[in-house]
């Protein structure tokens, strides 16, 4: 019973995880060209995703893939 329950549970647990899983997107000011990290993706015209539709799964990713993008390190 307790082996059924644990299979269940890592079953579970697995389809579950990337629901959980972290997203960073970088992202630019429309009016002040300045790029963050940001953890939800832009849905007004005020900020824009600079690196197409990139999605990172942690921070440091993004803030390294914020330096490789032309329009951020430009400013």
């Amino acid at each position: 019973m307790k082996l059924k329950t644990l299979i269940v549970a890592a079953a579970m647990t697995s389809i579950a995880a990337p629901a959980f899983a972290e997203s960073y997107y970088v992202v630019q000011d429309v009016k002040t060209k300045k790029c963050t990290v940001t953890e939800t993706k832009p849905t007004s015209t005020e900020t824009t995703v600079v690196n197409g539709d990139t999605v990172y799964k942690t921070r440091a990713e993004a803030e390294t893939g914020m330096k490789t993008v032309k329009v951020c390190t430009s400013n």
